[in-house]
């Protein structure tokens, strides 16, 4: 990897004290920027801590003196030294009079684009997300050059801060053969991306931070032309575009959709739900978390199908050893056919005859096209709703890691649940933070979870599972208690010999004071009383939603317990065993 930065040019327009500062600082080479604001100290930022330069407070001669040896500042604020990828950012006072400056270092790294070298010779559109200061722009700049010079590509950069290829006429050697087309003020950025299209027959278009609905729809057009795009956008994931109804469009936009009766039960989800509006502009997604881990996203369109359905995307992680070398892996399960549920206290037996038919998604991942149906736009805040619940996951890189279980078995572990409550079964996946998945589709369980009588009562499931060969576990109750020790059992997780508190809050319905206040008081009384002394304890007289809790947690611990008394002075009385 080769890294091009013409430092020397930028610590030339500094104030000489300052210069000599940093000509001699250890870490000269991963300065990232000079921040100088009028009337404070000079400050330098490294990748790893900031420090200040001088005891000196910066003066207004000082900034006028900079603001001299850099070119003109444009609509953005922006200016930079003739042929080097410096970035120079003003800050004004309401009279528009300069008053900081930001010197922001630029360089070219030659071999940053390893990682997805496979997708850019694919000839697909790829859009690059990431947090300010990750290395989109970097990137970019390598795309750009690998595709004019190795790939021998008609390359065009719509270079709107001069940030790509650098200030002045001439273009940084950094872009190799592609031009550049530079941008009179940012918000003609999208009739700059049009007349490239129009006037220079480009085969690639580069442009950074697509931000505005205007440059989202000239991408839009140009993608329509058969043009390849490559581009950057505002947000760190997917979902951040999803959520951005000005920038939706990259990713083919949001519509809700009212579903007809049968086709709603067929779905088993509720009547309006959001679906993709048009193919992506991009294909492909790049979320840049890291300089040197990336998570690819090579079919937008099943992604955003996946996060609308409410299932796990399934991108690939790229990441570099210390040798350079990219090591690629799938950090999350593949998606299953887990649409929205249907929110109830228990899975009927119904759901397993249509468990077994199409649930709306072919076998190779796609969404299936809906039949006519009317369609509706519900109010801005019933939008909104159905976008958060499609898109209300958990941590994308949390339990859900692929990782071996205790006997070697791949986990997350997918378990169908049937009779069991499924409102249930997540507090308790959730709170405890086990490795489990919910699945409503018995091909891809790896367990059944049932209640006893259900499955004496049906034959067909016991034929299923059995064709199918998937285990059935069964519980007589569907409580907590129970719920958890058969996730425990299947997990082969050992019962711990205390309760903490995320257990304690699985009881607690409200979670209001009063309720973990007769918790705790159950939880001490069994666990310092009644299991070491063997002695029957009396609680405190309860309401009878707090009694049904605390009878919930003695359970929990295997032991017996029974309320007497007489209102309001009913209470429970806790057995040894």
């Amino acid at each position: 990897m080769q890294i091009t930065d013409d430092l020397q040019k930028l610590l030339d327009i500094l104030p000489l004290d300052i210069r000599k500062i940093l000509q001699q600082h250890q870490e000269r080479d991963s300065l990232i920027e000079v921040v100088m604001d009028l009337g404070r100290r000079p400050e330098a930022r490294f990748p790893l801590a900031a420090e200040y330069l001088s005891e000196t407070l910066v003066s207004q001669e000082q900034l006028n003196d900079c603001i001299q040896r850099v070119g003109e500042f444009g609509g953005d604020n922006r200016a930079g030294i003739a042929q080097t990828l410096h970035r120079i950012s003003a800050m004004r006072n309401r009279t528009g009079k300069i008053i900081g400056l930001t010197c922001r270092v630029g360089r070219a790294v030659y071999g940053t684009i390893h990682m997805i070298r496979d997708l850019v010779e694919t000839g697909q559109s790829i859009l690059m997300l990431g947090r300010p200061g990750v290395g989109k722009t970097t990137a970019l700049r390598e795309i750009a050059r690998v595709l004019a010079d190795e790939l021998h590509k008609r390359v065009v950069i719509i270079d709107t801060s001069n940030e790509i290829a650098g200030d002045g006429d001439v273009p940084h050697p950094a872009i190799g053969r592609a031009r550049r087309m530079q941008v009179a003020r940012p918000e003609f950025q999208h009739q700059v991306m049009i007349e490239a299209v129009e006037n220079h027959m480009p085969e690639v278009i580069v442009i950074d931070e697509i931000g505005t609905e205007l440059e989202a729809m000239a991408a839009r057009t140009i993608a329509e032309r058969g043009v390849q795009l490559v581009g950057t956008a505002h947000g760190n994931q997917i979902e951040n575009l999803i959520k951005n109804p000005t920038l939706s469009d990259l990713v083919g936009g949001i519509q809700a959709v009212t579903l007809g009766d049968d086709e709603a039960r067929r779905r088993r989800s509720q009547k309006t739900v959001l679906e993709r509006k048009a193919p992506p502009t991009f294909e492909i997604a790049v979320e840049m978390l890291e300089r040197q881990r990336w998570v690819v996203h090579e079919s937008v369109a099943e992604t955003v199908d996946s996060l609308l359905r409410g299932h796990q995307p399934t991108p690939q992680v790229r990441t570099v050893n210390e040798k350079g070398v990219t090591i690629r892996h799938d950090e999350l399960p593949k998606p299953r056919a887990i649409g929205h549920e249907v929110r109830g206290e228990e899975t009927p037996s119904s759901h397993l005859d249509s468990s077994l038919q199409s649930n709306g998604w072919r076998a190779d991942g796609q969404m299936l096209p809906l039949p006519p149906t009317k369609r509706e736009q519900p109010g801005e805040r019933e939008f909104e709703r159905l976008l958060n619940e499609s898109l209300e996951q958990t941590d994308r890189f949390g339990y859900f890691t692929q990782s071996p279980g205790p006997n070697g078995e791949d986990l997350p572990l997918h378990i169908y649940p049937y009779g069991v409550s499924r409102h249930q079964l997540e507090q308790v996946i959730q709170v405890l933070n086990l490795p489990v998945v919910l699945s409503k589709d018995i091909d891809s369980a790896d367990a059944i979870l049932a209640l006893r009588s259900h499955v004496k009562n049906h034959s067909k499931l016991r034929h299923v599972a059995k064709v199918r060969q998937v285990p059935i576990h069964m519980i007589k109750v569907s409580t907590i208690p129970q719920i958890t020790r058969a996730l425990r059992r299947l997990l082969n997780l050992d019962e711990p010999d205390a309760t903490d508190e995320r257990e304690l809050s699985l009881f607690a319905q409200s979670g209001s004071e009063d309720e973990i206040d007769a918790l705790e008081e159950a939880r001490l009384a069994v666990e310092q009383i009644v299991i070491p002394k063997g002695q029957p304890v009396e609680l405190l007289p309860r309401s009878a939603k707090v009694r049904k809790m605390q009878h919930e947690l003695v359970e929990h611990y295997r032991l017996k317990s029974n309320s007497f008394g007489d209102e309001p002075n009913r209470r429970i009385r806790i057995y040894p065993a």
